[in-house]
């Protein structure tokens, strides 16, 4: 009898003693983050410094402080970013409600003849682009813009058709089985599928507009083009490697961000 007491008065407190959370539980947590949430800004990070340290201790000519001073260089990194953001946001309002168009029953047929059109501003060269529409719409920012919607259409387009395409047509069924009108499941189910999708698509987008608004320093559009083909012109290679290193710094930046908000976006459940 008393060794049976003994062993409910054991069991008695090991069910009221407090429970003490895994010791590993944040290695699981940071293991469930995907690799490049992390290691992403980490190299970020790496560059940064290095580009501040060297940019602390190299000494500049005349003509290289006229670009490199921190108020020059300041608005040059923000005329670049609000280039690429005008043409990215104008690039979403365009591609998206037309890939979702072309993904209705009705207007499917125009689905190849609008892709190859987005494919024709993908396929030709970005300096020809804008080239072109200099001749049309003259030089400056505006003209940049346009080239560079032009040039990014196809990515967001094309992924928003794949990300809807690829949903799985019985749980648009079961939607609309349920009562929700055509209206309704296109944005509580198709959409919410498709995020994963598209957002990626938004992401190379961006990372193409940096890259290529670099060339709006051609045609009069202020950008950090202007400290690369300042470098080449001028033999400066201290502009070269700066104006390299800024617009990477920025394509990395901007390509983490987006995914983090693809993350943000994205329902619980879907990978």
């Amino acid at each position: 009898m008393t060794a049976v007491a003994d062993e409910s008065a054991r069991v008695t407190a090991a069910s009221e003693a407090p429970v003490q959370p895994p010791r590993n539980g944040f290695r699981r947590r940071f293991a469930k983050v995907p690799i490049d949430v992390w290691f992403e800004p980490l190299v970020i990070i790496v560059i940064g410094v290095g580009f501040l340290i060297w940019y602390q201790r190299t000494t500049f000519t005349e003509t290289e402080s006229a670009s490199m001073s921190w108020p020059a260089l300041r608005s040059t990194i923000l005329d670049h970013i609000q280039l690429t953001l005008t043409a990215t946001v104008i690039v979403v309002c365009i591609a998206i409600p037309l890939g979702i168009a072309l993904t209705r029953p009705s207007l499917k047929w125009l689905n190849p003849i609008a892709v190859n059109i987005a494919n024709i501003g993908q396929a030709a060269p970005a300096i020809g682009l804008l080239v072109l529409f200099t001749f049309w719409l003259g030089t400056g920012f505006n003209t940049a813009v346009v080239g560079l919607v032009v040039y990014a259409v196809l990515p967001i387009l094309q992924n928003t058709i794949v990300g809807l395409r690829q949903v799985d047509q019985r749980t648009v069924e079961a939607s609309r089985g349920i009562g929700l009108s055509a209206v309704r499941t296109l944005f509580q189910v198709e959409l919410p599928l498709a995020v994963p999708v598209i957002l990626n698509g938004v992401r190379t987008a961006l990372v193409i507009l940096v890259g290529t608004a670099t060339l709006s320093t051609f045609i009069g559009a202020t950008s950090l083009g202007t400290l690369i083909t300042t470098g080449i012109t001028l033999f400066l290679p201290k502009l070269l490697v700066a104006g390299a290193i800024l617009v990477a710094l920025l394509a990395m930046t901007i390509d983490w961000l987006g995914r983090l908000v693809e993350l943000a976006a994205t329902p619980r459940g879907i990978s």
